[in-house]
């Protein structure tokens, strides 16, 4: 795990891009808490994809639907699928 403080972003910006091109975060720090983590762009496309695919999918299905729902019920869906 690459953890640098986030100065170093500014200091030592092409270390930690060589960095992140290589496949590896890095995560930075203030203040000697974590801060944010910087990754390539091809790294965060793999998380997110996923994602994006099924957002997409979910907005051609109410494109084609009639059917609407409250955010109420829609959370209280979402909480009672989620493990406590």
């Amino acid at each position: 795990m690459n953890i640098r403080p986030v100065s170093d972003l500014r200091n030592n910006f092409r270390e930690i891009e060589d960095s992140v091109k290589s496949g590896k975060p890095v995560y930075l720090t203030k203040n000697g808490y974590g801060s944010m983590v910087v990754m390539s762009l091809e790294h965060y496309t793999a998380l997110t994809q996923d994602t994006e695919i099924k957002l997409d999918e979910a907005d051609k299905a109410a494109a084609t639907s009639p059917v609407r729902h409250a955010h109420e019920e829609v959370f209280a869906r979402v909480r009672k699928r989620i493990p406590r």
